[in-house]
């Protein structure tokens, strides 16, 4: 007798493949993090920390603030004992020190820049399509007037139908009198008022 098969909890593979199954992802939960060697931030929150800076060192309050740090660099470094001073006379120090901050300043003010640009060409963006729709509403609303203004010249209006209505009474007037009908029956009533008393 042969042995029977499993074929409930074995999964098949199609014929020919050798390679072993891949494990199924499973869609309904989320991936697990991988870990990374190199640090992560936030791209979002530095380019505004950058923006604070930017805005920051485009102020007076930087300048005077700047100003009276460097005064009292230099008064330090003169007026102050041999050995308090840190930077003497050429202060090479003092001058790495601004042009480490301006090395860090150029480009956080060019972050703050591209960003801004960003934020301007979507503002353009979306105005352009505003100003598309409202172009096509107006034109639309122009075709509309337009049929309507059409649709009202062929209307009959009161004053277009009470001038027919009168033309239409002179024409009937007119031909009473040149034939000697009765064309009214109002007036066939006033000419014969016993007929009418009959009648009732």
């Amino acid at each position: 007798m042969a042995p029977e098969r499993d074929t409930g909890t074995r999964e098949r593979n199609p014929a020919g493949a050798t390679a072993a199954p891949r494990p199924r992802a499973r869609l309904d939960q989320p991936r697990p993090p991988r870990h990374r060697f190199l640090p992560e931030w936030d791209p979002e929150a530095f380019g505004r920390l950058s923006e604070k800076i930017a805005r920051f060192l485009g102020t007076g309050r930087f300048i005077v603030w700047m100003t009276v740090v460097i005064i009292l660099w230099v008064v330090w470094n003169i007026s102050a004992p041999a050995a308090l001073r840190f930077d003497q006379y050429p202060f090479i120090f003092l001058t790495l020190m601004l042009s480490l901050q301006a090395s860090y300043a150029a480009p956080l003010i060019l972050l703050a820049q591209n960003r801004q640009d960003d934020r301007d060409r979507v503002n353009l963006e979306q105005d352009r399509k505003q100003n598309e729709r409202s172009i096509a509403d107006t034109e639309y609303l122009t075709r509309e007037v337009a049929a309507l203004r059409m649709g009202l010249g062929e209307v009959a209006t009161r004053d277009w139908i009470r001038s027919e209505l009168q033309d239409l009474v002179k024409e009937l007037e007119e031909r009473r009198r040149h034939d000697g009908h009765v064309v009214f029956p109002a007036e066939r009533a006033e000419r014969s008022p016993g007929r009418d008393a009959d009648d009732r």
